[in-house]
């Protein structure tokens, strides 16, 4: 009975393991991370090669590494570098299109700025109510649209 109930908790233990293995809905349907950009790969490769540069300075400074391998290696760390911070200004460029996308979102947010905001002020108590409400939030008074100010 023992070894019955045990090779049952095995099965059972063999299939949740083996399940999410074996299922093949959502294969290649997860989501990236938020910064998996090109402009993010190319900020983290800039990371990289700074790390690497101050890496070689100190083991040039520990006396690990020859003046002419070191003075190779920091013009190749600096060549690198300055490619990778072109790339990134490119990147940043915007296109016509994108142009006209952003020139659109700063005139619709400049309207929205200046849509008035509507105050509402309490006849009973005289409190100005910050958001528009029925009621008011001191004296809890009815708030009608006559009331505003």
């Amino acid at each position: 009975m023992s070894l019955g109930i045990a090779l049952f908790i095995a099965a059972a233990m063999a299939v949740l393991v083996a399940a999410p293995l074996l299922t093949v809905e959502g294969a290649g349907g997860g989501v990236l991370p938020v910064d998996v950009t090109p402009l993010g790969d190319l900020k983290r490769r800039r990371m990289v090669i700074y790390e690497n540069a101050q890496d070689l300075e100190f083991e040039f400074k520990a006396g690990k590494i020859a003046q002419n391998d070191y003075e190779a290696l920091k013009q190749e760390y600096r060549m690198e570098a300055a490619r990778l911070m072109a790339d990134s200004q490119a990147a940043e460029t915007l296109t016509p299109e994108e142009v006209m996308i952003e020139r659109e979102v700063a005139e619709r947010r400049a309207r929205r700025k200046i849509a008035p905001m509507e105050e509402y002020v309490c006849e009973e108590c005289g409190f100005e109510n910050p958001l528009p409400v029925k009621f008011c939030g001191d004296c809890g008074a009815k708030i009608s649209p006559r009331n505003r100010k």
